[in-house]
């Protein structure tokens, strides 16, 4: 294969990765919560480098240059979202480091999503979740309120879970020894992976959201810049391509 058809079409997949990523991150820019990715690109080496282990220089020139760009594992940002009031009972953000926990059928996974209701079980369960995805306290059990209603049901500092003068439990925050292993599952939930549990220091605000991490005017300035970067790569390949075809046209009949 032509070395520049090579580069131009590893250029063209590179962003066209990028894109995706961008594109789900503008999807999100509203999602209560969300914890936007970061596309992460690498020089590749050239083949008889990968193929030796890093083999002394043969050729000055060759040797020289960049075997293309190669993708790497997708990187989540946990920076922090910012919190916005509601007022509302049972809205709950954490401000810090931490998830909450929440049993979603035979899985534990974990959400930054405070946005918290009762199901006709009368769990506390993940607005978002349809009902289903309830709740862990701090001792790994689901949270139930006492009775039918439960409208003085209220939340305090710390994430108490009060229904009138009774603690039905604490919500419970778990925090990771290493998050990069911690991977997204779909449905704003994360899955731990192999990351080993830690104290969480964060700290469980009521009547509060976390907003998503994403800036949409940065994410929309990056689809712009993907775009053209791939448009390039496509008119380099199809240049490529071209004197490729009138060398051989060319050439082969001298």
């Amino acid at each position: 294969m032509s070395y520049g058809l090579f580069l131009s079409a590893a250029g063209m997949q590179a962003n066209e990765y990028r894109m995706s990523i961008t594109a789900n991150n503008l999807a999100n820019a509203d999602t209560v919560g969300f914890k936007h990715d970061l596309a992460v690109l690498a020089q590749r080496p050239i083949e008889r480098i990968l193929q030796r282990g890093g083999a002394a220089t043969a050729h000055p020139v060759f040797d020289g240059m960049s075997g293309g760009t190669s993708v790497r594992p997708t990187y989540h940002s946990f920076s922090q979202g910012t919190l916005e009031r509601t007022g509302r009972a049972l809205d709950v953000a954490i401000e810090g480091e931490g998830f909450f926990a929440v049993q979603d059928g035979d899985a534990v996974r974990y959400t930054r999503d405070g946005r918290l209701t009762f199901n006709h079980a009368g769990e506390l369960v993940l607005a978002a979740g349809g009902g289903k995805m309830q709740v862990l306290s701090d001792v790994g059990l689901p949270i139930q309120r006492l009775e039918e209603g439960g409208s003085n049901v209220q939340i305090s500092d710390g994430g108490i879970v009060r229904q009138g003068d009774e603690v039905l439990g604490r919500i419970g925050l778990t925090a990771f020894d290493d998050p990069m292993k911690v991977r997204k599952t779909g449905h704003n939930l994360f899955d731990a992976g192999d990351a080993e549990a830690a104290a969480a220091k964060g700290r469980v605000i009521p009547g509060t959201v976390e907003h998503s991490t994403v800036d949409p005017i940065s994410a929309l300035t990056s689809m712009i810049e993907v775009q053209r970067a791939y448009e390039m790569n496509g008119r380099a390949l199809t240049a490529h391509d071209r004197v490729t075809g009138e060398a051989v046209n060319t050439v082969g009949r001298i």
